[in-house]
């Protein structure tokens, strides 16, 4: 199926020609049918998946075919959790709309408001709004709901999260009941399901297969180290010839604020971003990276959500995620274009293994395991024997990709064998000896078996 057989209007598909759009994403042929004939979507798809696109393309459509005369006012609320992903769902609907007389508004916080009061003024078909600014307009009076046509709830569980459920509440309480809805996230726990029926009117539910591998030219590699050592590892990282560009994931935005003062110390230009961040900030973080004036950016998970850089060389993660997807979606931001890129992941010696268990389960790829300073294809890489690095590399010993070029994609086979995990979780040997009888050997215990997920912020 291509866009054109969709029905969409001339203009919008004049407008996909050049941003090269011809053949619909899964979620896209399964959503825009169903927005096209007016029902309410429950749709299950993560970051990447090609969502904008699935609920602008249909309302756009809409709005060509429904144009009001006069000042435009709003007639579609797109809700989003973060202020960079709210930035760029305007940028598609914009993109998509560039035929039509259609007007958007921006809104978010951390930013004066008067600019955006100005857009409402002027007229605006749709509204691209975190909830928290939009309620403050709506209770000043600049802005009112009572025109809304569709509402577009968007990343729904990442909102939750951020604990936006009484704002949503309140917003929803401001809409003409006659309206159509689409309902987007990429879970769907026992919350997100009450909340969607609040919003819902005999929908139809869309769902594609969650993502589970990066790009074919990402080259994902990781090394087990205490959580002490990281910092001075990742400064060694980065001072690597290979490092044009890196983005560096961490769990909370206090530890993304450590690792930029740390990487400041050593000499190494970075800038953290996250939502303690004001918008301000944000944008000077963000052009000081796309311009390579600086040459790393540290970001939490929620506070990445929506940033689309070109040319990143390296994707770190400083912190290993408790959700296996997320790691996916990080290490998606480099390799992209048909370009290389490589993805390298900190493991320390406790719960972090257990979430790495899941990502390996999930990805089913290769990645290379550093072991004395060289990178070595030796899979299952996740086992209780394995040596954590206790202090960085030596100076001057620097990664390479020789274990890949000795052992070829077959890997050690041998050393796996004599240096892997018995089923009890116990050592077979060091390599140098031989391992003991059968009936000789202790049963111990793996440590890491049992682990909590940490939590973290934005």
């Amino acid at each position: 199926m291509k866009f054109s057989d969709m029905g969409l209007h001339p203009r919008v598909l004049d407008a996909l020609v050049p941003l090269g759009y011809e053949r619909p994403t899964p979620i896209q042929a399964q959503a825009i049918p169903h927005v096209l004939k007016g029902r309410d979507v429950m749709g299950i798809a993560q970051t990447g998946t090609g969502k904008t696109a699935a609920f602008s393309l249909p309302i756009v459509h809409h709005l060509a075919n429904n144009l009001m005369h006069g000042r435009a006012v709003p007639r579609v609320l797109v809700l989003t959790p973060t202020r960079e992903l709210a930035a760029q769902i305007d940028d598609n609907v914009k993109a998509y709309a560039k035929n039509v007389k259609v007007r958007t508004a921006l809104i978010f916080g951390g930013v004066s408001q008067h600019k955006q009061v100005a857009q409402i003024r002027k007229g605006a078909d749709v509204l691209v709004a975190t909830p928290g600014r939009l309620l403050d307009l709506c209770n000043q009076g600049l802005l009112s709901l009572e025109w809304i046509e569709f509402l577009v709830l968007d990343e729904a569980d990442t909102m939750l999260d951020m604990g936006f459920i009484h704002d949503i509440r309140r917003v929803i309480a401001m809409l003409p009941e006659k309206r159509q809805s689409l309902f987007f996230s990429a879970t769907m726990p026992e919350s997100i399901v009450k909340l969607s029926k609040t919003i819902l009117t005999d929908p139809i539910r869309v769902e594609v297969a969650r993502v589970s591998s990066a790009a074919e030219t990402v080259d994902q590699r990781m090394m087990f180290v205490s959580q002490g050592a990281k910092r001075d590892l990742l400064v060694q990282l980065l001072n690597q010839d290979d490092v044009e560009t890196a983005l560096v994931f961490t769990r909370t935005k206090h530890g993304a604020d450590k690792v930029v003062r740390y990487l400041k110390k050593n000499n190494i230009r970075g800038e953290a971003i996250h939502g303690n961040k004001s918008q301000p900030q944000r944008d000077k973080a963000m052009n000081a990276f796309r311009n390579g004036n600086i040459k790393v950016l540290v970001a939490t998970d929620i506070a990445a959500r929506g940033i689309d850089v070109e040319g990143v060389s390296h994707v770190i993660n400083f912190e290993i995620p408790n959700i296996s997807e997320t790691y996916v979606h990080r290490i998606g931001r480099t390799g992209r274009a048909g370009r290389e890129g490589v993805a390298i992941s900190m493991v320390n010696e406790g719960d972090e293994r257990n979430h790495m268990r899941d990502i390996l389960k999930l990805i089913k790829r290769d990645v290379l395991l550093m072991k004395d300073h060289q990178w070595h294809l030796d899979l299952p890489a996740i086992t209780a024997d394995m040596k954590t690095v206790k202090t960085p590399p030596k100076e001057g010993a620097q990664p390479s990709n020789q274990g890949r070029s000795e052992h070829g994609r077959g890997g050690n086979k041998a050393g796996s064998r004599r240096n892997g995990p018995r089923r009890d979780g116990g050592q077979q040997g060091d390599g140098n000896r031989s391992p003991r009888p059968e009936g000789r050997r202790r049963k111990k215990k793996s440590k890491f078996r049992g682990a909590k997920p940490q939590g973290g912020d934005s």
